[in-house]
């Protein structure tokens, strides 16, 4: 059905005089350039993609290639540094890819991009250990006031680092932040009592929650998650600290506009089928279906979220 509708879609949308560049694409693989280490999320989103893609759309193949270190920057950097002949596209994470931006340190810009539109998101938390006092937001924010707290976040400039700044201004408070390499050190720190809070993300932590060995004190997004019902957000708790990483398409700029036309819709089509859903839930993925236009509107009001937060606290 997906391979019949696009084929439809595309000979409404250019008429039959389709470019010989369409006749002939794809002549090979297609690389998706992810920019983390294989086994974690990111990684899992883009191959959740390719499995339906091959399944449903004849001629087209991938291959995975992940590009991991400095936060997302040398992956995010070849995306943007790759011939623009519709054989290489990218899955990006927010905010490391507009954080880098901030800081001077990308040698690419939005700009560098088509973006295709965002998959998934991974809701910002914040977590304790299991026997810790701090209960509430509130009680956090007390807790702050009263003495130094260590508080794990996952890398400068990341999606935690910048909620805890977020915090940190909500509140009125300063924290001892402890960046870490990954979330499996984060998880240790929380699971080991070695550190007071952390900033993460709800995939990270939901397991460890609902088994009794960390808890969860706080939500990070506009309204509660469906994965975790019971959880108030940090809003209904008084303060107003949003945060959320996104995992989304983009490609070089520059593609012909026929083969990115073909890509975009293949993954739309793809995020729109009942197939992806169902497997995304079973692979604890999830869901947050962006156009391009939306993504790239979303990406660019983020980037000036995250210049705010770097002017006052240079990283």
């Amino acid at each position: 059905m997906l391979k019949k509708t696009i084929l439809a879609g595309f000979a409404l949308a250019l008429g039959l005089s389709a470019s010989a560049a369409l006749a002939e694409y794809p002549e090979k693989a297609i690389t998706i350039v992810v920019p983390s280490k294989a086994g974690g999320s990111t990684d899992r989103t883009a191959r959740l993609f390719t499995e339906l893609a091959e399944k449903n759309y004849e001629g087209f193949k991938f291959v995975i290639k992940n590009v991991s270190g400095s936060g997302g920057q040398k992956g995010f950097e070849e995306i943007a540094r790759a011939a623009p002949d519709g054989y290489t596209i990218g899955l990006v994470f927010t905010p490391q890819l507009v954080a880098h931006v901030v800081s001077g340190r990308a040698k690419y810009t939005l700009d560098s991009f088509h973006i295709m539109g965002n998959v998934a998101q991974d809701p910002g938390i914040v977590a304790v250990p299991k026997d810790s006092p701090i209960k509430t937001m509130g009680d956090l924010a007390e807790a702050a006031k009263a003495g130094s707290l260590t508080v794990a976040v996952n890398g400068i400039g990341s999606d935690d680092f910048l909620a805890a700044k977020q915090f940190e201004e909500a509140a009125g408070v300063t924290f001892n932040l402890l960046p870490t390499k990954g979330s499996t050190e984060q998880k240790a720190a929380i699971l080991g009592g070695h550190v007071d809070a952390a900033f993460m993300n709800l995939s990270q932590m939901i397991k460890q929650h609902k088994a009794g060995d960390a808890r969860i004190i706080a939500l990070l997004t506009e309204e509660r998650d469906e994965h975790l019902a019971d959880m108030p957000t940090a809003k209904e708790q008084g303060y107003d600290v949003f945060m959320r990483a996104t995992r989304g398409f983009v490609a070089p700029a520059g593609i012909d506009g026929a083969i990115q036309g073909r890509l975009d819709t293949m993954l739309s089509e793809i995020m729109a089928s009942d197939e992806f859903k169902a497997n995304a839930k079973t692979g604890s993925i999830f869901l947050l279906p962006m156009s391009g236009a939306d993504y790239l509107a979303y990406l660019q009001d983020l980037q000036k979220q995250t210049k705010a937060v770097y002017d006052k606290a240079p990283w």
